[in-house]
């Protein structure tokens, strides 16, 4: 089985920083592309980054230039650095992965159950 587990959201001002965690363990070949997404009270859930088991990065234009995806592949982890943080990005904040459990295997989807961000003063 494979689980990815959220960790580091929770409360903070306007304008201040978080950083998201998400380490994925279980019977795990190849993790392939990592992702954030986010559902806020009432919206559909959005697409917040991505990033490439190269390194290569995408994020919602809402986001550029606050928030920073990154991965550490030796920990089958991915990140979410979330600075200059603004009320509209409340949200649950979920990660997603495409993982193959076996050489042989198809690549899968997984997500995590998500961790509670909140802006607020």
């Amino acid at each position: 089985q494979v689980q990815l587990v959220e960790s580091g959201g929770g409360l903070v001002q306007p304008g201040g920083s978080l950083r998201l965690s998400c380490a994925a363990s279980g019977s795990i070949f190849k993790i392939y592309v990592m992702g954030w997404y986010r559902q806020a009270p009432g919206k559909q859930r959005e697409l917040v980054a991505t990033v490439t088991s190269g390194g290569n990065t995408n994020y919602a234009d809402s986001v550029k230039g606050r928030f920073t995806i990154s991965r550490d592949g030796a920990k089958n982890t991915v990140y979410l650095q979330l600075n200059s943080l603004k009320p509209e990005d409340t949200a649950v904040y979920y990660c997603n992965a495409g993982i193959q459990k076996t050489s042989t295997g198809y690549v899968l989807e997984f997500g995590g159950q998500g961790t509670q961000v909140t802006v607020s003063s």
